[in-house]
């Protein structure tokens, strides 16, 4: 199932409390730590291009992948005006192949735990180092094990003038799966056409994902709470991670 057929040309709408400005300023703090300077980066499911823009803003040469193609054509669209224009690529991650190496990879917005098959987000694990150079950064974040559990059972709405959404939330211990049945309405001028989407994320530990990383080589791996640099505390809702390449270098 595409899990974002109906919801791309609505998603922006509905999750315009996102503030992506501070995904970055985190993953550049981490740079500004790490003593490097990219030139290149892959914005790994990079949904409607929303980060993506801000990288390419900010001077870094940016490859956008996504697998959905409804929101790459949402992405393509907020980017076309841009003179320093990402290059877009429609790929599964847990088979990426990117036309050049990047010296940074960043993924959003807990994409990864969108990966329902941990042997596919080991996979894309794998793939994102062969895609970086030597001495490179991947940073990402994922939802905890404990948010995605406490979705169980929870109804969550959101709307505007035109986009109604209803959706609700559901765990699964024997697949540590959360879905989230989501019923979409959206107007047409007078008329409102209703779709509805199942969106699923699996619940990886730090542990497991840690495990990941250093099975495809990476190193100097560390784990944050949420946009801060500190160790995450029990009832995280969210926790970055960053990861290096290889023999640790400036680029």
């Amino acid at each position: 199932m595409n899990a974002y057929k109906n919801l791309a040309s609505s998603y922006d709408r509905l999750t315009n409390d996102v503030d992506y400005g501070s995904w970055v300023d985190f993953a550049e703090a981490i740079l500004e730590r790490e003593g490097l300077h990219p030139r290149t980066a892959a914005d790994l499911a990079c949904g409607t291009g929303s980060a993506a823009r801000i990288l390419a803003e900010r001077g870094y040469r940016v490859t956008a992948v996504d697998l959905s193609e409804e929101m790459l054509t949402e992405a393509m669209d907020k980017c076309g005006d841009l003179e320093n224009l990402p290059t877009f690529v429609h790929q599964n991650l847990a088979q990426l192949r990117l036309p050049r190496a990047v010296d940074m990879a960043v993924c959003f917005l807990d994409s990864l735990d969108y990966i329902l098959d941990p042997a596919d987000c080991e996979r894309a694990i794998r793939r994102t180092y062969r895609a970086l150079n030597p001495g490179g950064i991947f940073i990402f974040d994922v939802n905890t094990p404990e948010k995605l559990q406490s979705m169980d059972g929870q109804v969550f709405l959101d709307e505007d003038d035109d986009v109604y959404c209803v959706w609700r939330g559901e765990f699964d211990e024997d697949t540590n799966i959360c879905s989230y049945g989501m019923d979409l309405f959206q107007r047409d001028g007078d008329v409102w056409h209703r779709s509805f989407e199942e969106h699923r994320e699996y619940a990886y530990s730090i542990e497991q994902l840690k495990t990941y990383l250093k099975n495809a080589g990476f190193t100097h791996i560390k784990v944050w709470a949420d946009r801060e640099f500190t160790a995450p505390r029990d009832g995280e809702q969210r926790v970055w991670f960053q990861a290096r390449k290889g023999v640790v270098r400036s680029i």
